[in-house]
């Protein structure tokens, strides 16, 4: 059992998606037990679930009920560790509610294993080439990955973010005053990483320079945008990829938009309706990819392509593209005010969820 943290996943009646999510968040351990007032448990809400629901078009203000497994499996105080494992291999669950004979939650086992780093022989392709000319004069003498965020440069925020899920291995895209990113990363020895350069000769697209990968990677390619700074666990994105049997997977934040007027809705002259301040709901790229190595047969060799031309191509050609919807907090630093927000929050005195 975990300590006491459990109680962190604990989430009260009435609570909505974006609570859970914040219980999610807020205990590390990728569980929120939903319970009545006096402790009894009513379901579990999971990353997956979460993610399920959004991709149904549930609102983060919605009731966190809708997306709640109600049938989770449980054990008692009195269940002996060997056989909580065994339940959780054979069932392939990660976490066990611990219930006792009134079916009150008084605590949560957890495979230990879960939180352990798997080395990942996956490639990770960090897209740095690009001037940041939205950023104004902070991108002049200096090229936007190493624009420093907190204790560190942006670039290293990626990197050892990736390191933490296993992932070692990195190929770094650089154009515009890249030799600065060279300069600093070096080989990745000092993040206790490997790093090694596509050196793109003319702009090539947030996908382009996957074409010059040389040799050609043997498997599934995770590729990040140099300017994203999120909590998300970059293993997870992978893993999902793998389980859908997906050729390639774009992870996407849902962004939530209010009209700031009533809308008339009509037809011809007829008013046919009224919604006040409608709320709209969509996804939006987060700069987040996992793809095929055959995907790069879909690129022309050193030639411009971005990111949703090649998911087109992906398409057209009847190859699985899939979306994988991430709640994690997730900037995308593009521009003075961006930067601003995402200085506020990664003060070096913050404490980033690991």
């Amino acid at each position: 059992m975990v300590s006491e943290k459990w109680r962190e996943t604990l989430l009260p009646p009435g609570s909505t998606i974006q609570q859970a999510i914040q219980c999610l968040e807020q205990s590390g351990l990728k569980i929120a037990l939903a319970v009545d007032d006096v402790g009894t448990l009513l379901g579990t809400i999971s990353d997956g679930d979460v993610r399920r629901g959004l991709l149904r078009g549930c609102a983060l203000g919605d009731p966190a009920e809708l997306i709640m497994f109600r049938d989770p499996l449980v054990v008692s105080p009195h269940t002996g560790s060997d056989t909580v494992r065994r339940l959780m291999l054979e069932n392939s669950v990660f976490q066990m509610p611990i219930v006792d004979d009134e079916h009150r939650v008084v605590g949560l086992d957890v495979i230990e294993e879960m939180v352990v780093a798997v080395d990942r022989p996956n490639l990770v392709v960090v897209m740095a080439g690009g001037k940041g000319t939205r950023l104004g004069i902070h991108t002049l003498s200096c090229p936007k990955p190493l624009l420093p965020i907190g204790d560190k440069p942006i670039i290293d925020h990626i990197i050892e973010r990736a390191r933490q899920s296993g992932f070692h291995h990195f190929v770094v895209a650089i154009r515009h005053l890249g030799s600065m990113i060279e300069e600093h990363l070096g080989d990745g020895s000092a993040l206790g990483v490997h790093v090694a350069y596509a050196r793109e000769h003319q702009a090539l697209g947030t996908a382009g320079a996957l074409s010059l990968l040389d040799p050609r990677p043997t498997e599934p390619i995770l590729v990040s945008n140099g300017d994203v700074l999120t909590d998300l666990r970059y293993s997870e994105i992978l893993d999902f990829h793998l389980q859908h049997g997906a050729f390639a997977t774009m992870a996407v934040r849902s962004y939530e938009w209010r009209h700031p007027f009533g809308v008339v809705r009509t037809q011809g002259l007829d008013i046919t309706g009224f919604e006040e301040k409608p709320l709209f709901h969509s996804h939006v790229n987060a700069g987040i990819y996992v793809v095929d190595p055959a995907a790069l047969d879909y690129l022309e060799y050193g030639g411009y392509c971005d990111i949703p031309t090649l998911f087109e191509r992906l398409r057209a050609a009847d190859r699985k593209a899939i979306v994988y919807p991430m709640h994690e907090d997730w900037l995308d630093i593009g521009s003075p005010a961006d930067l601003e927000r995402a200085r506020q929050r990664y003060e070096p005195n913050q404490t980033r969820r690991s």
